[in-house]
């Protein structure tokens, strides 16, 4: 470490320590999970039937009039150019009409986007004709160039959250107007609703002044107040990135290359809110009005479930304070952490009195989210698995394929026949029974982390992906999993997904 990388270091808020952390890493690797099972309906996911659902609403509905601080958390950094991938690749193709199935869909169905009166002003703008009038001139690419460049929509470079997705009759809306519309219907509280958006740097200004332009309209006509924050990934969970043999790649000037440590960065942010319970959902999984009464019906589902599960961890937790409970009680308790938290702690009844109760306290004592998964119908994504702990107990996780050791057929086979999988629909209580902020980053598994690799100006280098949010990030949760119909998940991965029933 040279005199310039530790003021590198400091200037970022890293420690030496981190950094030679993450080299080690680099050169062990992380260790795949040791598998229990895929979780499925009786074994770690809950069906809840209808009066059960009538019942967690109203736990929710009672729960926000005692005037708990309720946030709708949404990622929404990204940048949207991988949802525009098929349309650069046109852009860039030696042909310049329609030829691949996703380019023929885009331009079939190019009047059935949101953003078509935007783009057909940019295209009068660019080029002195509307959309219509230069595709007959076979001019597909310049339609494309003005939707993705910066001098027309500049939708290539813009986050998801920004982009026009919906068209209503009086209206056009971007994911971040369809997130204040949700918060008000299912996360507001007394009159008041708090949504929070982890941005970029560079489109902070962006988001800042279309929540300026438009939040006087929405809390006027939801009559509820606002309260919209923003925060970005914090320098200090930014990683190092290495060299193939392992050593710290270095930039031209000889300055330490860092890069983002990916969306588990962000349990820093969820930790900072000053809230009870947080919903977290992602920016581009958003739809029109017409279906959000099933989305909120099931936010609230599992809200009150998670309510009412941390309640009665909470009524076990002041018990076994008191020190007065009987051995009836701790019978009750160990059912709960078994079939209700689904955590096995291998010879939990050989334990003495009180490293039992220690090992009890331990378990219930600790964040607790509950995730909507959806059937599994071949999206990409992480699934609901019953896992083994670095402490042995096996509990609840949502898994990457990248956590699973493909060469043994067995969980390779646990993964592909997975009846569910997660959309990233969680709940999440970060106050402790006290009514204190849980330190989330001691609950994360630094054994999750990712490799990968990618290149800087043609050199190859490898980079380090912090455990993910809702993967290692939250490891050491109470976890449960609750089914949600499919209509709840409508995400937007390929800007031709906007041309979907669902987003009409």
């Amino acid at each position: 470490m040279t005199a310039a990388d530790k003021a590198q270091l400091e200037a970022k808020g890293i420690t030496e320590a981190q950094i030679e952390q993450q080299l080690k890493d680099f050169q062990t690797g992380f260790p795949f999970l040791k598998l229990a099972g895929a979780a499925a309906i009786g074994k770690g996911i809950i069906a809840p039937d209808q009066t059960a659902q009538e019942d967690s609403v109203k736990v929710w509905e009672a729960y926000k009039q005692e005037g708990h601080h309720v946030t709708k958390f949404v990622p929404a950094s990204g940048a949207a150019s991988r949802m525009f991938k098929d349309m650069f690749e046109f852009l860039s193709a030696d042909y310049d009409v329609p030829t691949k199935d996703a380019e023929r869909r885009f331009f079939e169905g190019i009047h059935d986007f949101a953003f078509f009166s935007a783009l057909d002003d940019a295209c009068m703008v660019n080029e002195g004709e509307g959309v219509d009038a230069l595709l007959d001139e076979g001019r597909y690419k310049d339609v494309v160039r003005c939707m993705l460049e910066e001098e027309g929509l500049n939708y290539g470079q813009l986050p998801k959250g920004l982009l026009q997705f919906h068209a209503y009759d009086e209206e056009i809306r971007t994911p971040l107007e369809e997130h204040l519309v949700e918060a008000a219907l299912y996360a507001s509280s007394k009159g008041e609703a708090d949504v929070h958006f982890t941005v970029s740097a560079e489109h902070r200004e962006l988001f800042e002044a279309l929540v300026e332009r438009i939040l006087p309209d929405y809390e006027a006509r939801f009559g509820i107040r606002y309260h919209v924050t923003f925060s970005e990934q914090k320098p200090s969970t930014d990683t190092v990135a290495a060299n193939m043999d392992n050593t710290p790649f270095r930039n031209e000037d000889g300055s330490l290359l860092f890069r983002p440590g990916g969306h588990g960065a962000l349990i820093q942010n969820l930790g900072d809110l000053e809230s009870d319970v947080v919903f977290i959902k992602n920016i581009d999984n958003v739809v029109p009005d017409r279906m959000k009464p099933v989305t909120t019906q099931w936010k609230q589902v599992i809200a009150g479930i998670l309510v009412k599960t941390q309640q009665q961890a909470f009524d076990y937790l002041r018990l076994l304070d008191t020190g007065r409970y009987t051995h009836a009680q701790i019978e009750e308790m160990i059912r709960f952490v078994r079939h209700t938290l689904c955590i096995d702690i291998p010879d939990l009844k050989e334990l003495e009195d009180a490293n039992l109760v220690s090992v009890l306290r331990r378990k219930l004592n600790r964040p607790m989210r509950v995730c909507g998964v959806v059937r599994n119908v071949g999206e990409p994504g992480g699934g609901p698995f019953l896992a083994t702990n670095p402490d042995g107990s096996v509990s609840l996780q949502i898994l990457e394929s990248s956590q699973i050791d493909k060469g043994n057929p067995e969980y390779v086979r646990m993964f592909t026949e997975g009846t569910h999988f997660n959309p990233v629909d969680l709940v999440c209580g970060i106050r402790n029974y006290k009514g204190e902020r849980f330190d989330l980053p001691r609950f994360v598994d630094p054994a999750t982390g990712f490799i990968s690799y990618k290149s800087k100006n043609g050199r190859e280098l490898k980079a380090l992906e912090l455990p993910g949010l809702w993967n290692g990030a939250m490891s050491d949760w109470n976890t449960l999993f609750v089914e949600v119909p499919l209509e709840t998940f409508n995400p937007v991965k390929t800007v031709n997904d906007l041309l979907r029933p669902e987003h009409q």
